[in-house]
């Protein structure tokens, strides 16, 4: 009976730790930290419900071994169809320019990045759209970057 009481505690505390709101979480890993221009990762998600607002995200994962304070991204946002809706340069700012400091959560000499990209996004339509991010940054590879991604998640608290 004990063990069924742990079993019940561990299932609620599951259920309530998955993030209701996120629609759509993923990433791509470098091989060997190194990211080539010419690799240029594309996320696919669904919208159901193009009424209400989504934030997105970029994830970024880099070591403190990375050359640089910050991370030029090209991004592209198409629809189903293929058309693009938008392109855009970003800049990602992983470390302080004048401290040198880490920015993102760290563990040892890694660092996780959660970037807003857009705030209260509201898609065009329902259906399938797709994320293309490349690096800008002219170094072919880019070293000690180890993954990217996005998250896309149901706007809270966002006025609809």
């Amino acid at each position: 009976m004990k063990q069924f009481g742990w079993l019940i505690l561990v299932l609620v505390v599951g259920l309530v730790g998955c993030d209701q709101n996120t629609v759509y979480k993923e990433y791509v890993d470098f091989e060997d930290g190194k990211w080539a221009v010419k690799n240029a990762p594309s996320f696919t998600f669904r919208i159901d419900d193009a009424s209400i607002p989504y934030n997105i995200y970029y994830n970024l994962r880099n070591s403190l071994s990375y050359g640089y304070y910050n991370l030029y991204l090209t991004r592209y946002l198409r629809d189903s169809s293929g058309k693009e809706i938008e392109s855009r340069l970003d800049e990602l700012l992983l470390m302080d320019p004048k401290t040198g400091e880490p920015n993102g959560d760290g563990l040892g000499d890694l660092f996780d990045h959660k970037v807003l990209i857009k705030r209260n996004y509201r898609f065009p339509k329902p259906g399938l759209y797709t994320i293309q991010i490349r690096q800008y940054m002219r170094q072919d590879p880019l070293l000690n970057v180890l993954s990217v991604g996005i998250t896309v998640e149901k706007a809270t608290g966002a006025a609809q």
